[in-house]
This record gives structure tokens, C-alpha cells and sequence, in this order.
């Protein structure tokens, strides 16, 4: 038995920057922000702190409510035109400053992990062609890609806005292509904003640039501007790097709780490293592995003592324990209640 969807989908996040653009779209077509959020169960803080993440789940949700409100299907396209490099923190800086469009690329893609944990971007050369390639991750249970085709269409078609920023703003790629069958609706907003080739079901998703294009020097080139923002950006991998351990750790337990709690060691293990490494890293960053197991416990039992369909013994051993008693007092820890008078105060 695997952990709830919810809690895995939380894990695949992206830079709060996107509601930068996302936002200035929505005003610019009258859709009330604040409803669209609450309805998208999204906390309008997201906004506030620019190194935050929000799940990738709820961007999507965002951008079909949007398109919902719109009656149309382009919101993807209305998010890329309001593009602005702080939507990708220093990043988008660094690679304003690039030397060439190639460089830009190859920069995005080395830094990918500032913007997202959902996919990874490849950069290669294909003949006269320079390849940007996004490899998304599935879902272990299902194999679905955890990124939609609007957020996919949302992202390279930034991609392409900035690229005319760079470069110039009739600049077209060569080819799109996507590794999502066809949508029923008419896609004519997608041909009309690449002003190229778009392919779908095709064995990746990736843009086709021409090469020679991409190696031509921009006059925005800035090295020292560029060197600058790497090393802000070097600074906010470390502490992305920091985090992720602990969403891994977080992930794996997870998946292992209907089974029993997960022994340190067990945990050292998956990750390929030694219980004494994995201890001095989390002590590194303030917390330990009883902390975050106990955390997650609670996160996951809060969730679930909501959902009336499920029994007060079924929880506990979703949550990982061996018996109704240790459940109980691990929760009358957790709120200073027993589950179910907690359960009983939600109904009233």
C-alpha cells in the first residue's frame, strides 16, 4: 500500500516566482486573484517570500481554473507573455546576461533544481540543432508525469518569450515537441505564439533551436553581472540541497508507513549513505530522523482523521503503527486529545 497521492504530490514543487507572471495574467483578464486561490486552495502568502515553493499540483490547478474562467485554453500562453526574470529568482538574471541564447540554455538547465524538483532539463546538439529537452518524473504508482500539459506549455513557452528577449521578438524555434497525446481542443494559441512546427505525442518534450542561432553573441552579455548572480545562485542550491534532504527522507517514509515505521537505517540505506553520514547531515541542519519521521507521522495522521471513510485503526496503520494504543497516545501527544474526540470536534 502506497501513502496518499496528496502527500506525494506536495513533494514536486515549484519557485513561488511563477505566481509572478501567473498573477499579472489573471489581473490583465479580471480574474479575481484572491477567489481563484482560495478556490485553488492556495495561501495568498505565496506570494510574500520569493524563495518559497508551492506545489506543482496546484499551479496546474491554477491554470485550468483560469482557463475555466476564461472559456478558453491559452492561459499557459498569457502566463509566458507576462514574463520577468525575477520569476526565476537570480536566475533569470544569470541568464539575462548570458554571452549567447546557448548559454542561457545551458544555465537553466544547470540550475534547474532552483526552479523545480519536477522534471530534468538536457541540453544537446542534433545536427545543425541545439536541443532543450525536458525529461519530467512519474509518479511510482502510476507512471503519470507529474507535470500537466499546461504547466509543460507553460514552461517552454516562457522559454521561448525569453528567448526574444534575448535575442529578438520575432525569434521562433524550429520545432516543439510534446510527449502528451493531442488535446480534443483546437491548439491553434500554441502555432500561433510558437511560430513553428508543434508535435505531439512525439517520444520527447523538447524545443528545437538553430544551432547556429543559439551561439551568436547577445548584446545583454554581462560576465561579471552573470558571475555575480551564480554565485547568489550557488548559495540558494545549498540551501535547496539542504531542504531536499529532508523532502526525500520525508517522501520515502511516506511510502514505507502502511508498512511500519522505517528504521533509521532503513532510511541510510535507500539513500546510499552510512547511518552515521545521514545523522551528521540532519544534526547539519538542525533536525534528526526521529524528528522528521515523527512530523510527517503527524502531518499524515491529520490529514487522514478528516476522511471520515476511513476507520481510527485503518489510520494508525497508514501512519505506521503496530497497534490502535500506540496510535492513540502518539496523537493525544500530538493535539492533547485522543483521535476520536479530535474526529468527533470536526463533525460538530
Amino acid at each position: 500500500m502506497k501513502n496518499s497521492d496528496n502527500s506525494v504530490q506536495n513533494y514536486y514543487s515549484t519557485l513561488t516566482g511563477w505566481m509572478i507572471p501567473t498573477s499579472k495574467a489573471m489581473d490583465a483578464h479580471s480574474i479575481d486573484i484572491a477567489a481563484a486561490l482560495k478556490e485553488c486552495d492556495i495561501s495568498q502568502d505565496v506570494m510574500a517570500d520569493q524563495e518559497s515553493r508551492i506545489a506543482a499540483e496546484k499551479l496546474t490547478q491554477l491554470i485550468h481554473y483560469c482557463n475555466a474562467q476564461l472559456v478558453r485554453h491559452d492561459f499557459s500562453i498569457l502566463i509566458a507573455e507576462q514574463f520577468h526574470p525575477g520569476m526565476f529568482h537570480a536566475l533569470g538574471y544569470a541568464m539575462m546576461s548570458s554571452n549567447t541564447l546557448q548559454d542561457a540554455l545551458q544555465r537553466i538547465a544547470h540550475y534547474k533544481r532552483v526552479v523545480s524538483n519536477t522534471c530534468k532539463l538536457v541540453n544537446y546538439e542534433e545536427d545543425d540543432q541545439f536541443v532543450f529537452e525536458m525529461q519530467i518524473i512519474t509518479y511510482e504508482t502510476t507512471n503519470r508525469p507529474v507535470l500537466s500539459l499546461v504547466t509543460v506549455e507553460t514552461f517552454l513557452a516562457t522559454i521561448i518569450r525569453f528567448s526574444r528577449e534575448l535575442v529578438t521578438l520575432d525569434f521562433s524555434p524550429i520545432k516543439v515537441c510534446f510527449a502528451y497525446a493531442k488535446p480534443d481542443h483546437d491548439i491553434s494559441y500554441l502555432e500561433d505564439f510558437f511560430n513553428c512546427e508543434i508535435e505531439f505525442s512525439s517520444d520527447k518534450t523538447a524545443i528545437y533551436f538553430d544551432l547556429e542561432q543559439t551561439q551568436e553573441k547577445l548584446m545583454c552579455g554581462n560576465p561579471l553581472i552573470t558571475q555575480s548572480h551564480e554565485k547568489m545562485l550557488d548559495e540558494f542550491m545549498a540551501r535547496v540541497d539542504k531542504n531536499d534532504l529532508t523532502h526525500v527522507i520525508k517522501n520515502k517514509i511516506f511510502e514505507l508507513l502502511p508498512l511500519g515505521a522505517p528504521s533509521q537505517t532503513d532510511i541510510a540505506d535507500y539513500l546510499g549513505m552510512s547511518l552515521r553520514n545521514l545523522q551528521r547531515k540532519l544534526h547539519d541542519q538542525g533536525t534528526s530522523y526521529k524528528e522528521i519521521l515523527e512530523n510527517t507521522r503527524k502531518k499524515l495522521a491529520m490529514d487522514y482523521i478528516v476522511q471520515q471513510h476511513l476507520s481510527l485503526s485503518e489510520i494508525g496503520y497508514l501512519v505506521g503503527f503496530s497497534s490502535v494504543g500506540n496510535f492513540n497516545r502518539a496523537f493525544k501527544r500530538w493535539t492533547n486529545q485522543t483521535p476520536g474526540d479530535y474526529r468527533q470536534g470536526k463533525k460538530s
